[in-house]
Formats: C-alpha cells, structure tokens, sequence
C-alpha cells in the first residue's frame, strides 16, 4: 500500500508515518494532512511569492492601485484636508485679528482735514492700544485716537442696508472702523498740571514756554487766531488737544462751555498713532515734532532750577540769621 494512499478495506483509514519531529508533523496538519499534491501543484501558502495565498497569479491592478492610482489617491487625500483645515485656518485668523485690534494695534480712517497737513483725508493709521495697558500715558506732541468726550461731534446715523453690515463685521476684527464709534483724532498741546493759553498773534505756551509750532501746523495758519484762550490749568488726568490745522478743526478751544472745559479724559484715550500705514506713497511714522522734544528739555532745566532756587532760599535766610544772631 503506498503512503498516502486510502485503503477502502476493513483496516481503516491508513495513517501517514511520523517523521519523528513535531515541527514537521504540524506542518502536515497544516496542509489538511496530504501529501504533494499527484499532479505538482504547489501547496496553499508556498510556492511563489508573487502569487496570492491560493497559489493564483494575481490579476490586473484594480483603480487606484499602482504608482499612478497611488498618486492619485493622495491628491485627493490632500484635496479633501485642505477643505476641512481651511475653516479651522479661518477661525485661527479671525481670533488673531481680534486679539491684534483689542490689545495691540488698531486701523483706522481720517475724516476730515482737520489734522492737515501731518494727515490727510482718507489716510490710513495704526493705533497702539499695547501701552496704555501698561499704565503709560499720553504726552505733549503725540497724535492720539479719543472717544467723543461728549457734543464734539453730530449723533451718528444709521443708513441701514448691505454695506452699514459688512463694515460692522468688518470692524470686529479691526480691519474697518465702526461707523458707530464716534472717535477723534488731534494732538496732545498740554497734560494733567500744565497751564496753557494762546493769545491773537502770539504762539501757544505751555508753563510760560513757547511752543514752535511752525514746522507742523497747516500752512498759512496761525497758532489761534481764529480762537485765543487761556491761560487754562489743566486738571490732572485730562489733556488739552488741537488739530494742526488750526483754522479747520474744532478741538478743545470750541468746547470751553462743555464736559471737561474743553480737555479729554485720559481715560477716553483710544491709542497714540504711530504710523501713516495707507496709502503707500504716504507711509510715515508720527514721531513727536521737534517743538515738543524742546519744550520738554526747556521744563526739564527751569524745573531743577526753580526746585534748587526753592531750596536755597530758606538756607540763605537761616545764615543771615546765625550771622546776625547778638553774640552773648
């Protein structure tokens, strides 16, 4: 009987022999307990290993597969990612663009010719909104951004439609400003414990010194003729603003009889303007005019000069006292 073979004879079914090495006998059990296949095929998982697990050759590749239905698929992959970030993208700009406008800086539009000709109608300009955070203050010569103090300008009104919309949500984000807020624009001439006036004909003064306004404020106008005042103590906290182009501005000398006696609250301060950032061929940074940085440096010596003349006075006294003390 030879091995392998089935016998239909009373002695049953015949058992293949042990090789005597358990590895072999599970890899017979694993082959169904058969021997080579009669007609030399080969057995199910060996054999080529191009072919599949039947011992199949395998057929042509299915859509997708391969090196260009590779390529393909991962474009579209791609394709499907970006759709499903650019959302995310989005709402990361957004809240980007609303932390920048509510702490650091903010855009906005000049309306009117009042600060010519440092700004001019339309000009776009960056406020810093990061300083005032850290307790910093304006001072003389910076342009700043106020809230209406209160009657500087007319009640806004609400046109309705499309665009008002647009430029409301536009403004969130700080790249439009509100046409709800009802902001100023005009530079600082005296802070909290100054005194200011300006007389017809002469130049304004801050603390009995002369400021040189010349290099800045509209040409051919005058420091205030149009308008004189003072000399007005400034409270401290509060600030006395003008426009540079003095005989087209309505600023503090208009508004004596009102809120504040014609000052600001430092509290309305929105931010200084830093920069002129719109149109490009009018890009330039609002430093604070010479004027200003000579008034500061006069102040800065009359103040130690007036402190140090207090101060020796009652020593100049106390020594004429002991020289012509009787002598006992």
């Amino acid at each position: 009987m030879a091995v392998g073979a089935r016998s239909g004879g009373p002695d049953g079914p015949d058992r293949r022999p042990s090789s005597g090495s358990p590895e072999a006998d599970e890899a017979g059990a694993d082959h169904g307990g058969r021997g080579p296949d009669p007609d030399g095929a080969t057995p199910r998982g060996a054999g080529d290993e191009s072919g599949d697990m039947d011992g199949r050759t395998p057929g042509p590749a299915e859509p997708g597969e391969g090196e260009d239905g590779g390529r393909e698929g991962r474009g579209r992959t791609k394709n499907r990612s970006f759709w499903k970030e650019l959302p995310i993208l989005i709402g990361v700009a957004l809240v980007l663009a609303l932390l920048i406008k509510t702490f650091l800086l903010q855009a906005f539009s000049i309306p009117s010719d009042s600060m010519q000709n440092t700004l001019q109608r339309g000009d776009r300009v960056l406020v810093d909104k990061l300083t005032p955070w850290f307790g910093a203050t304006p001072d003389r010569g910076e342009v700043i951004v106020f809230r209406d103090p209160g009657g500087w300008l007319p009640p806004p009104v609400d046109e309705g439609g499309f665009w008002p919309t647009v430029q409301e949500g536009l403004s969130q984000i700080g790249l439009m400003p509100s046409a709800e807020d009802q902001n100023l624009i005009k530079r600082v001439i005296a802070v909290g414990g100054d005194t200011v006036e300006c007389q017809e004909g002469g130049p304004v003064t801050v603390n009995g010194v002369a400021v040189q306004e010349m290099d800045f404020i509209f040409p051919g106008n005058s420091a205030c003729d149009d308008r004189p005042f003072g000399p007005i103590d400034i409270p401290e906290g509060r600030l006395w603003v003008m426009g540079d182009h003095r005989q087209d501005s309505q600023d503090s000398r208009f508004h004596m009889n009102g809120p504040g006696g014609g000052t600001v609250s430092e509290d309305s301060v929105v931010g200084r303007a830093i920069v002129v950032a719109w149109p490009i061929n009018r890009w330039s940074v609002l430093s604070v005019p010479e004027g200003y940085s000579s008034l500061d440096n006069a102040m800065a010596v009359a103040v130690p000069g007036a402190l140090g003349v207090a101060g020796a006075v009652p020593l100049v006294l106390l020594r004429r006292h002991l020289v012509n003390r009787p002598q006992r």
